[in-house]
């Protein structure tokens, strides 16, 4: 059974910074690609971005380009997301997925593996 479980969201006044963070147990973490994703209310779960399992190679949604960064730490089962210069439309429900590599790493059904969440607000 592979459980993910998401931490540190909050609330952050526009311009801010907040990192949140992913652990997983069960499977074999350095195995798989690490997905970040959002859902704000009344829409759909979007992709922020995901790292594969090196962390040399990383792909973005292209509006959190320059802002937020993905890394992971194998050693840990972890993987963050840090992000900057957040803006109100930053505000939503961040979920990390987990999956094996293959392509379409921005497809929701993709991800066998799901985390239950955390809140990030962006307002002032």
């Amino acid at each position: 059974q592979v459980h993910l479980v998401e931490s540190g969201g909050g609330l952050v006044q526009p311009g801010g910074s907040l990192r949140v963070s992913c652990v997983v147990s069960g499977g074999t973490f350095s195995a798989y690609v690490m997905g970040w994703f959002r859902q704000a209310p009344g829409k759909e779960r979007e992709f922020v971005g995901a790292i594969d399992w090196s962390g040399d190679n990383l792909y973005y949604e292209e509006s959190v380009k320059g802002r937020f960064t993905i890394s992971r730490q194998n050693a840990a089962n972890a993987v963050y997301l840090q992000m900057n210069s957040l803006k109100p439309e930053d505000t939503a429900v961040y979920y990390c997925g987990a999956r094996f590599p293959g392509s379409d790493y921005d497809v929701v059904a993709e991800y066998p593996y799901w985390g239950q969440g955390t809140q990030v607000t962006v307002s002032s």
